[in-house]
Parts: structure tokens; sequence; C-alpha cells
């Protein structure tokens, strides 16, 4: 949603009183840099205000500058931002189609649709991908957050508080705002190496950014990204079938998938006149991507499956995601208020292959390459921003009011795939999208919002945001927010705000239908059935007693103490609620009676299982986030910056509505005790992170040691969930500069080799141990991973 560099975008016309701040001393790599020398880092997120700086900020901002993103040895935003901020989990799921290819992250627990992106402040699109299997954000389609490379980052502003207000639709967990490098001064490049300590998982990168002058008036940067990342395989041997050819050999492939990103971004800005600048920002890039999924036996029974792959094979879901995206607009000052007027378009294309694969039904005959078919999501928005200060006597600062338009238009396209990909079964691993599936939908939303802030004393300040919006396929949603500040002192702060919110569905959750075969644990074995996802408004979903989607209704409250007693030490402590009505969430995979199979038969329609999307559950969640820093002065020994994160998160079931009658008639249940548990107890209860950081002259060492909470993976079933331990992870890294250009660095995560819990073999839930852990591990289970960098600026 479009904003002034990364400021808001509230309501129609109604005031509310106002106003935010709040001793936000924000994420530790936000409070370090002002430790450096800064008084404190200017934000641009959640604020129309000039110059508002982090120690003013209403409400939690987490800044993680360019030297945090490059600490790790990943080159991948989401992780990266997994590792750094307690209230984002990023687990790897595997075995799990495209949500290999395009992993979601969450912030708080919530769903990762239900955090808004921005870059430079204004609104990114959503990934075409829709997340369907049985992983961490199942049934969502978020931002793809690496699809942007950090050689394009300065900085990331995270606001963890709800600013649907503020932003519109998704921002009901927070936003994340992406800023981008800008200027022409400055070049750098570097190489990257790395490996994990099981000899797999090489990772080869290449990055580099440089600005150029446009004469006196202005400038143009670019950055590029080029990496190689191999497969890593933590699958156990199969000893299921003494009679197969590979028994007791490892088969499968789990793990994190073969990856190829390119990414291009640019970013721009020129001076037209005095009060009129141009600015631009986009990015095409491009990521291949090779995922396994499940292995598949020489022997059907007894019968040999297939004369193409006597041994067995191993299906491969090769898909390609494209990426483009082009922001422009003009920003001036005219009679006193700042106005940016921008088009914004974001364009996500998916497209899947399957190889090393067959079609049972087609015998010898069958190919081995198929086209499985493509998914498109397309965002264009227009953006009109307003603001200016008005001196006010009674207060001690100015007022700001800013006040703004935005025009919407998306679009959801799925394509088909080869006839041979979907006829009869379908290709072994991803039966392809039928012309049945294919089509395109669009919709159009228009909103309009107004925004105040001031200071009102010196040590008091407040906000006001309000915003209405008018969807063309579910009508009208008005959001509001108010937030306030108290300083006591210099030392002690005390902040809230509570505010409404909303997500509209998306497209891709109204119109995304597909017949794949799923596997579901049947007397503890795990069997393949041809399971349909269904549109919502289609009539196979209405034979299975679908209802029409509608907006999640969300409130949040949140209440923040802020402690700086001394410079070099400081404090914070957020306490929030979040409370959503009507959250979307993918049905359960409900196994159909003879009756409802002969009413989708009837419509051409051949499955053993259906399932569609339903606003049938209301949650609330309930957490603290806290944030210590200190700066330990060693003088000509240099420095030692310390930090400790905390975030303790509870998500909770308010209601499940009533099941459909047709279903209860039938047996089935909509919403199942796992798809609740999975949004309940399904990601890390809590997450803490110490950190120390020592410079001294050219060089600087970095560890930091995190643990990850304990979560529980559900299951129908109560008696086959596992809870898991929590993890404890150590990475430690150094680097040292050479001269005034070079810079080399080193690094190890996950020093001590840690794994998370391995599933235990009850209801062959880690098919007879070859799938030996869950993908909703928060850090992974690859193990210990070594790297290398080296850099070179000018």
């Amino acid at each position: 949603m479009s904003s002034r560099h990364t400021q808001p975008n509230p309501a129609r016309a109604l005031l509310v009183t106002s106003l935010i701040a709040t001793l936000s001393l924000p994420a530790y790599a936000q409070q370090a840099a002002a430790l450096d020398g800064e008084l404190q880092s200017v934000v641009v997120t959640g604020t129309y205000a000039k110059n508002r700086r982090t120690v003013d900020s209403e409400s939690p901002i987490d800044i993680i500058g360019a030297r945090e993103l490059q600490a790790t040895g990943s080159t991948e935003l989401a992780t990266v931002l997994g590792r750094l901020l307690p209230s984002v989990n990023f687990p790897r799921p595997s075995g799990a189609d495209a949500s290999d290819a395009v992993r979601p992250a969450q912030l708080r627990g919530l769903s990762p649709d239900q955090t808004l992106v921005l870059v430079n402040g204004k609104r990114r699109h959503t990934s075409a991908v829709v997340n369907v299997n049985g992983t961490q954000g199942r049934g969502s389609a978020p931002v793809d957050l690496n699809a942007i490379p950090l050689s394009a980052i300065d900085h990331v502003e995270v606001l963890r508080d709800g600013a649907a207000a503020q932003y519109g639709s998704d921002a009901i967990a927070g936003v994340i705002n992406i800023i981008l490098k800008k200027g022409a001064e400055g070049s750098d490049v570097e190489v990257g190496f790395g490996e994990y300590q099981k000899r797999d998982g090489i990772q080869k990168t290449f990055k580099g950014s440089t600005g150029f002058a446009l004469g006196d008036a202005g400038w143009v940067r670019v950055a590029l990204e080029v990496a190689e990342r191999d497969a890593t395989n933590r699958a156990g041997a199969d000893f299921r079938n003494p009679k197969e050819p590979r028994y007791g050999q490892v088969n499968q492939r789990f793990g994190d998938p073969e990856t190829h990103p390119r990414a291009f971004f640019a970013n721009t800005q020129y001076r037209v006149n005095d009060d009129i600048d141009f600015y631009a920002f986009g990015n095409y890039g491009q990521r291949n991507t090779s995922a396994a999924a499940t292995w598949r036996t020489a022997l059907n029974g007894t019968a040999q499956r297939t004369p193409l792959f006597p041994e067995g094979f191993l299906p491969l879901e090769n898909s390609t995601s494209i990426d483009s995206a082009l922001v422009a607009g003009l920003r001036g000052e005219a009679a006193g208020w700042r106005w940016d007027a921008s088009f914004n378009y974001g364009n996500n294309e998916f497209k899947l292959d399957l190889d090393n694969t067959v079609n049972q039904d087609m015998g010898a005959a069958s190919p081995t390459h198929f086209h499985a078919g493509k998914l498109i999501n397309n965002q264009q928005l227009l953006n009109l921003d307003l603001a200016r200060e008005f001196p006010l006597a009674a207060f001690s600062g100015p007022l700001t009011v800013a006040t703004g338009l935005e025009l919407r238009r998306e679009k959801y396209e799925i394509g088909a795939g080869d006839l041979a990909s979907y006829s009869g079964s379908g290709a072994q691993g991803f039966s392809g999208f039928r012309p049945a599936n294919a089509g395109s939908n669009s919709r159009h939303n228009t909103s309009i919002y107004l925004n105040l802030e001031a200071e009102l004393t010196k040590k008091f300040s407040a906000s006001a945001a309000l915003r209405h919006e008018r969807y063309s396929d579910f009508g009208n949603t008005t959001s509001a927010k108010g937030s306030a500040r108290y300083a006591f002192n210099d030392a002690v702060s005390l902040r809230g705000t509570a505010s409404s919110g909303f997500r509209a569905p998306s497209l891709a959750q109204q119109f995304y239908t597909i017949t794949t075969t799923n596997f579901s644990v049947v007397n503890g074995v795990n069997t393949p059935i041809e399971t349909g996802t269904f549109a919502v408004g289609s009539a196979a979903a209405s034979a299975l007693g679908a209802t029409q989607l509608k907006a999640e209704k969300a409130r949040n409250y949140s209440l923040g103490l802020q402690l700086q007693p001394t410079r070099n030490f400081s404090t914070t402590v957020d306490v929030y609620r979040i409370d959503i009505d009507d959250r979307v969430a993918l049905s359960a995979n409900m196994t159909l009676s003879p009756d409802l199979k002969n009413a989708l038969a009837k419509q051409g329609i051949l499955v053993g299982a259906g399932r569609y999307f339903t606003n049938a559950i209301d949650t609330s969640t309930r957490g603290v986030d806290v944030v210590s820093t200190y700066r330990l002065e060693l003088a000509e020994a240099g420095k030692v910056d310390f930090t400790a994160a905390y975030n303790h998160n509870k998500n909770s079931l308010e209601r499940v509505a009533a099941n459909p009658a047709l279903l209860s008639a039938n047996g089935l249940t909509l919403i199942d005790r796992q798809t609740i548990n999975r949004l309940t107890v399904g990601s890390p209860k809590d997450k803490f992170s110490l950190s120390g950081d020592y410079t001294v002259g050219n060089w600087n060492s970095r560890a930091v040691v995190t643990r990850y909470g304990s979560f529980t993976v559900p299951q129908n079933n109560a008696t086959l969930d596992q809870t898991y331990d929590p993890q404890w992870v150590l990475d430690v890294s150094g680097s040292v500069k050479l001269g005034k250009n070079w810079k080399l660095s080193a690094g190890i995560d996950n020093l001590t080799n840690r794994y998370p819990d391995q599933i235990t073999s009850n209801g062959n839930l880690n098919n007879n141990g070859t799938t030996p852990y869950s993908g909703f591990a928060p850090n992974g289970f690859n193990g210990r991973y070594y790297y290398a960098k080296a850099g070179y600026s000018w």
C-alpha cells in the first residue's frame, strides 16, 4: 500500500483522537546503530511525520541494518529475518510441493499472509503459490521475501503492530518495510561459498551493488545477485519391503531443494525542478527450484509399478518463479503540502514441471517429463498521498495531517498443464492443473485514509488513523487506530496502541483449484487419496456446503515500557493481544462418503476427498516482546555490543463455526482438530536469542545463541501428536578489513551441529524412517554449515 516512503495509508474522512509515540527502543540492530554515534535512527514505517526517530516511535519497530543482514551464512532474506528477530518464524518444509520453492514466514505466530510487506513504503505483490499442504502457513499465499536480494537492501524496518488503518489489508500481525540502497556513491561486490557438515548443500553466491550519477540532478543504483544452491538430504534408508530392488538404501530426498536464483534490482531518483522529484524502483528475478516428491517404490503391492523405472523413481518438481515489479512516481511540495503520486505494478509467475516420473495409467507409453501448469498473480496500484504540518499554539509540536487515495486492481490466473500431466491418475508427484481448473479472475478496490499525529506536550504525543476500503468482491470495511506515548523522564516511557484491522481474502484463496494425490494416514498407513481443492464459489464446493468468503476482522492492543537508564543500556517490554474473527483457513481434507463422491462425479469430478477455504475460525493471540541491549566500551581494546531478545506467543481458539449440516449428515467435519491445532500450537511458543558483537580496529567477531521453543505437530488422532523439545543453536562469525577495500569473512552456523527431535514412528508419520524430521522445525534440519565470503568495495 502506498505511502510516502514507507509512510502509512489510513482512511476515509473521519477523525479520531490522536496520536502515537512510545519510546520503542526497537530491535537490537536498531539500538546498536543508535549507539554508534547517531542520536537515534530515523524511521519511516508507521508514520507520516518528518524525522520521526525510533526513540519517539508509537509502536515497536525493529530496524535491521545491512551489517546485520550480512552477518549470517544465509543469503535468503526470510532466513536472515527468522534468525535475527524472535518474533519471526521461518520453518523449512520439505516434500510439500510448491511450498518447498516458496516458503512462508510468520510474524508473531500468525498466518504468513497476515503480515504486509512494503518496499520503499509501497505495497509488494504476493506470490502466486498457495500453500495447500500440511505445513505452517497452510492456506496462505504471502509475499515471497526471498525474491528480494540482500544486495539491494539498505535496511529493513519491522513494525510489530497492527497497521491496517494505516496501510490496508494484510497488516494484522505487522509490517515488513524493505528500504533499498540509494545514491550514486559506493560500490561493492562479494563472492561467497558454503557447505554443510554432511558435505552437501554447497552454496556459491555472487552479489554486487553500484550507483551512477545522472548529472547533478539524480542517481540510479543497481544491485545484482546470483546463487547456486545444491540440495541437502537428511532422509533415512528405506527398509519397508525386502523385495524392493533398492531395499536398505537412501532413496528419498528430504531437505532443502536445489535452487538457482538470479535477481536484479534498480532504484533511481531525479530532480525535475526545485519542487518535484521523479523516482522509480523495480526488479526482475528468476528462481529455478528442483524439489523432490515422495519416492515411488518399484513394486505396487506385488506388481511392478512401471517398466520405465524398474528400481523405483523419485519424482522431481522443477519450478520456475519469475518475479517482476516496477514502482514509478512523482513527489514534491506545493502550498505547504508534501505530495506523492505513484503507479505500482507487481507480478509473480510460477511454472511447474515434473521430471523423472510417470503417469501410471499410460504404462510404458508414459512420458517422463510433464508440464503441470502455471500460476500468475498480478497487482496494479495508483496512489496519491498528501501530508502537511500545521502549527498549533495548544501543542508543543505541529499537527501532522496526512490523507490519500488508493486504487488497486488484482488478477489471479491458473494455466492448465499437459494432457498427460492430469489425465487418469495424472503425473506421479503432482497431478497437473486441468482445463477445468484454469481461468483468470480479478477484482478492484478503492481506499481513502486520514492520519493525524502530534506532540501534545513535551512528554505526551498521540496519533490516530482511519481508513475505508471498498472491494468489488466482498464490499466495504473501515479500520481505525489510536496510539499514545508518555515519557515520564529521559529514562522511562510508556506507550500503547489500540486498533481494528482486516484482511481481505486473496484471489488465490477464492479461486485456487486443483486435483492432486495427497497422502493421509488411514489405519496407521500413509495412503494416497485423490483430493480436490475447490474454488469456494464453485458448484463442487457448494456441493460440500461451502459459503462465500468474507474479510477477516482483527482487534490489536499493545502496551509497551521502555527503560534507558544509561546511554549504553536499554530495555523494552511490549505486551500485545490480537483477536481475529473469521480467519480464512483451508478446510480439512474431507474423505468423501459414497453419496458425496457420486454428487461430484455427476459434475465430472472423480475424487476421494475434497477441501475448500472457509471463514470458520476465531483466534486470540497473546504475547510479549522483550529487547535489551548493552554496550561495553573497552577504549583502545574496542567495544562489545550485547543483545538479549525474547518473544513469547500463545495462540488460542475462541470459536469454530457450526459444521455445515450437509457435512454432518455425511459424517464429515469441515474444520478438524489438526487444522485448529496447526494454528494454535504449530509455531514455537517462544524464542530467545543472546548475541555478542566485538569490534576492535579492523577485526570483528560475532556469536549468537538462539533457543527455539517447543512446538507441537498435531494430528486428528491426539495420541499421534508430537511435541518437540526446545532447540539451542549457536552461530559464530568473524571478519577482517584488509586496507580500504577488501573484507574477508568466515563463519559457522549451528556450530554445535544441533538437530531437532526426530519424528516418532507412530502411525508411519515418518514414512518408516525415510523422512525423520518435521517440516515445522523452526531452524530446519540441515545441521552445521561452514561459509566464507570475500568482498571488495570502492
